[in-house]
């Protein structure tokens, strides 16, 4: 298996050889985690440390029992309550954590470059949880492995990136890792969640959604994140979802065939029709929640094949 980084920090960096590594990888982990024992032991031994500066459900909990379920010793530390809210800064806070000797770090931030940071100064393996609007490596990763197993294949595929664009990490972490794998990836939206010079990404920019999923594979909805906005970036959520929502007549322009997919969490009746979301036929929202699991575990298996190899 080819793995060579020290720290999952972003997609940019991975071939797309280390890519597929951590996909066939979390694809073994796919059947531990559905067996009645779940438990390896790749992680036995080592500490991992959760530290999630944003609230989070389904990253924070998937991390935490992909940890669990490979031996390693969890703690969350809970940064709304910790030094950081009385002032200490971010050095000071990698400087306590080598103090603790962990092993694998696990960081959400709002503040873009601020995992990157964390990851110079501190002594052991950091995954990028997301932080700002720069990446969310994990949750790609996952996405990835949804639709191989999903349509059988990674490459050559059409897929439409719909909705806030523009605030997403999701997004960039997609593009990154798509293109890396030959997809004709279209960005689908309204233009002020488009940023400027998408259409320099190597991709398809569109702002009308029937043309944009004509033909599609797969279509990805992504929440509105009106936590980040700080303008008028819709008119209204009744107007951004009979433009942009996802219902079965916009649905019907992509393929047949096509799959849904959504990060989570979602905004029914504004990103997205309930309706499609349950429709076990075409959404593999679920499907990505399980995914999750399993590509935390690969990656931190990884990441700790690396350690054992450095200090052999």
């Amino acid at each position: 298996m080819t793995f060579r980084g020290k720290h999952l920090l972003g997609i940019e960096p991975l071939h797309p050889v280390e890519i597929i590594t951590i996909l066939d990888l979390a694809d073994e982990y796919v059947g531990l985690n559905r067996a009645s024992v779940k438990h390896a032991d790749a992680l036995t031994g080592l500490t991992q440390i959760n530290m999630f500066f944003e609230n989070s459900t389904r990253t924070q909990a998937s991390f935490e029992l992909a940890g669990m379920r490979l031996g390693a010793d969890v703690m969350n530390m809970q940064m709304q309550a910790s030094s950081i809210k009385k002032g200490e800064t971010l050095i000071d806070t990698a400087l306590t954590l080598n103090a603790m000797h962990p092993d694998l770090l696990v960081v959400r931030h709002p503040h873009s470059g601020a995992v990157d940071l964390l990851a110079q100064k501190v002594n052991c393996a950091v995954l990028n949880a997301g932080d700002g609007r720069h990446e969310h490596p994990t949750q790609a990763l996952l996405d990835a492995l949804t639709i191989r197993r999903s349509k059988g294949r990674l490459h050559r595929l059409n897929i439409a990136i719909c909705g806030d664009i523009a605030h997403s990490r999701v997004a960039r972490s997609n593009i990154l890792l798509l293109g890396k794998m030959e997809n004709r990836v279209r960005l689908v939206g309204p233009p002020t969640l488009i940023p400027s010079g998408a259409a320099d990404w190597g991709v398809e920019v569109y702002d009308d959604m029937a043309k944009g999923l004509e033909g599609c594979d797969v279509v990805m909805m992504l929440r509105l994140q009106k936590e980040r906005m700080d303008g008028g970036f819709i008119p209204s959520e009744r107007e951004y979802y009979h433009r942009y929502g996802l219902d079965a007549g916009k649905l019907a322009h992509a393929k047949e065939d096509a799959i849904v997919m959504h990060p989570g969490p979602m905004n029914r009746g504004v990103e997205i029709d309930g309706t499609i979301a349950d429709d076990i036929n075409r959404s593999v929202i679920q499907e990505q929640v399980e995914m999750g699991v399993a590509v935390r575990m690969a990656a931190m298996d990884l990441l700790a094949r690396n350690l054992r190899a450095e200090a052999a």
